[in-house]
């Protein structure tokens, strides 16, 4: 139904953004929200993908056009739903991943949050040789972080977004691990502590 959302970007959360248009504030979920930290304030075009479900009318949200095409090649495959694809998208930058596919890399596929061997077959199967149309790169200056849980992946994000360095993330990113975070939220918060407490 929509196509695109502008309007003033006024709140960012670790995994969706708040775009007003005309006094209505609209909730869209985003890969690697943080990275829209310089616009926090600004206006803004967000590309859309609305999902509808019995209980819940969701706004999927993309920086370009690119790479919203690209998540809709991915929900296109069987295993494949909306919230998958965004945590895909979150974890790797689109080159990676379209190397994957069209080499058959079912183990690199893998490493991503919620895919198995069988879905990552899956993914093969119906996307290779499918990407034609994606003439440019999808997701410019994304950090792979596939090694790490979720949670921390989107933590790491997160704090690039805010403008710490890869280098002290890494440093903190051993003790988040130990510490077996249950959310960003709370990840983010133990983070901040280590970071403010190591200068």
């Amino acid at each position: 139904m929509f196509e695109y959302v502008k309007g003033q970007l006024v709140s960012i959360y670790p995994t969706y953004v708040v775009v007003e248009v005309h006094g209505v504030g609209y909730q869209i979920f985003m890969p690697n929200a943080f990275g829209l930290q310089e616009m926090l304030k600004q206006d803004i075009t967000v590309y859309v993908y609305q999902a509808v479900r019995e209980d819940a009318i969701t706004l999927y949200g993309f920086k370009s056009l690119e790479e919203k095409q690209l998540f809709l090649k991915l929900i296109s495959v069987s295993g494949i739903g909306p919230k998958s694809a965004l945590s895909i998208l979150a974890s790797d930058n689109s080159e990676g991943l379209i190397q994957a596919i069209e080499t058959n890399d079912v183990t690199y596929l893998t490493k991503f949050p919620g895919v198995g061997k069988k879905t990552a077959a899956q993914i093969v199967l119906d996307l290779k040789g499918k990407f034609t149309d994606i003439s440019k790169p999808v997701l410019e200056n994304h950090i792979p972080v596939l090694e790490i849980s979720p949670i921390l992946a989107e933590t790491k994000e997160a704090l690039l977004g805010l403008g710490y360095s890869e280098r002290e993330i890494k440093k903190v990113l051993p003790q988040l691990e130990k510490e077996h975070c249950q959310s960003t939220d709370q990840a983010l918060r133990i983070a901040f502590k280590l970071l403010l407490g190591s200068k």
